[in-house]
């Protein structure tokens, strides 16, 4: 009978796989043994493995490139990195390593727009995308880096007045877009996104505004769905929506050339995971050059802003298992040593879920648990898989330690759990390690913060006023 945790892993799923191996009993993510990492830095722990962020980057910059050859796509690709995703400096100098581009969302951002320029990460051909809806402070920064001389800074429109608000602080003409609000997919709770301007109202727009103001150069369209670029009609019939607008404005305005499809790639959040990426933009590349053929309009060059897909998949949790509390005759409670609401918000949040392995005791026998967090929140627990509604991990044996981990959870976890800051019951933040490969694959870690210490908290309290 197969009874051990390897077993229930290679019959529920296809098992090794690119980023997933065994070392005998313990679990390896790019070639890289975790228990090491936990012998040597203990846990709960948070890594980030950097060359996974230039990988995706460049499978995508791949895919589009193959796509606009095999349709005869005359024009360009910019692939823009979204920075709400993951600010953090080494993520952007890893990601700037790949001659891409930015796109922003409020007024710090373009602090760090400026501090990447001064320090040769980016240059004045970098296009940044401003998005966002913007008043003082961020129309100010904007404003501020182009009056620099950063003409490839771009503005995205989100409502009518802020043209005005633009046009008060910038000297001399200026580069724009316009974002078109999306009507979402009718199980929200909304109709049409709080973001950007109706597609019936573009077209009047930009007649009424932009046509004849010689200080404005509309370079750009924008659209994005909230639920991703995804193979449903839904997504389809919104894409079409768009495009046509794009045709109309064209025919408009001779110096747009450029079609923004925003964010939204998946990326794998289950072992089970199945998405055919080159599929998608083939279809969305196709679609775009038969409607702007039939039209007898130009292609746009296509600008994208994956923000998830380019860091998501490099970053992940460890935590080990304290403790097990069997609540009745059917329900045993895995206490972790940290708090998911603090460290992996969005399992509280908005019910995400991340692939979840064991990191050793692999080939001992299993059961069905739950996991429990550190608050005294009801909410902290983590209770299924993204394809299976239960968790099983090897039996829990306080005479041998297990080690658990959270994978591709890079995007988003850090600046909503409040790095650096307070954290629900005071938990601490976990200590957090870069990991990177040479040119000759040799693999270094170093400490980028260490774990939230009883001063760092009380400081932040007031308790400290030193």
């Amino acid at each position: 009978m197969n009874t051990k945790y390897s077993d229930l892993i290679n019959q529920t799923y296809y098992f090794p796989q690119e980023e997933f191996t065994l070392n005998k009993d313990n679990l390896k993510f790019h070639n890289i043994d975790l228990m090491k990492l936990v012998e040597e830095y203990g846990t709960p722990l948070k890594f980030t493995y950097l060359p996974q962020i230039s990988n995706n980057i460049n499978k995508a910059k791949n895919w589009f490139r193959k796509s606009m050859e095999k349709n005869k796509y005359e024009a360009k690709y910019y692939y823009c990195y979204c920075t709400k995703s993951s600010h953090f400096e080494f993520i952007m100098n890893e990601a700037f390593k790949n001659n891409i581009h930015v796109e922003t969302s409020s007024a710090f951002d373009i602090n760090i727009v400026e501090n990447l320029m001064a320090n040769g990460k980016i240059n004045k051909s970098t296009y940044v995308i401003c998005n966002g809806f913007k008043r003082d402070q961020y129309i100010e920064n904007i404003a501020r880096l182009i009056n620099n001389g950063h003409k490839n800074t771009i503005p995205i429109i989100d409502n009518f007045e802020e043209l005005d608000l633009l046009q008060a602080e910038i000297n001399g003409k200026f580069k724009i877009g316009i974002r078109i609000a999306a009507e979402e997919e009718p199980k929200f709770e909304f109709y049409t996104s709080r973001l950007g301007i109706g597609y019936k109202n573009i077209v009047s727009f930009y007649k009424k505004q932009i046509q004849d103001n010689d200080k404005l150069e509309l370079k750009m369209l924008h659209f994005f769905i909230n639920t991703g670029i995804n193979d449903t009609a839904y997504y389809w019939n919104e894409l079409v929506k768009c495009i046509k607008v794009y045709i109309a404005l064209k025919k408009e305005c001779p110096t747009l050339d450029g079609l923004n499809i925003g964010g939204g790639f998946p990326i794998k959040n289950s072992l089970a995971f199945e998405y055919d990426y080159q599929y998608m933009i083939d279809e969305i590349i196709n679609q775009i050059k038969i409607a702007c053929d039939e039209a007898e309009v130009d292609v746009p060059n296509i600008f994208t802003e994956f923000g998830s897909f380019t860091v998501g998949e490099s970053g992940g949790a460890i935590y080990q298992i304290l403790y097990q509390k069997q609540q009745n005759d059917r329900e045993k409670w895995n206490m972790i040593d940290s708090s998911f609401i603090t460290t992996l918000p969005d399992t509280w949040a908005i019910n995400k879920r991340f692939i979840m392995l064991a990191i050793n005791r692999w080939n001992e026998t299993y059961e069905r648990v739950l996991l429990g967090g550190l608050t005294c929140d009801s909410d902290d627990y983590y209770n299924s898989e993204q394809n299976m509604n239960a968790i099983y991990l090897p039996k829990y044996n306080k005479e041998k330690p297990l080690y658990i981990g959270f994978f591709n959870t890079g995007a988003y976890q850090e600046t909503i759990g409040g790095y650096g800051g307070l954290h629900h019951c005071l938990i601490p933040q976990p200590k957090h390690i870069l990991i990177n490969r040479d040119e000759n694959g040799i693999i270094a870690t170093e400490v980028f913060s260490e774990q939230q210490t009883a001063d760092d908290v009380l400081k932040i309290l007031g308790y400290d006023k030193k």
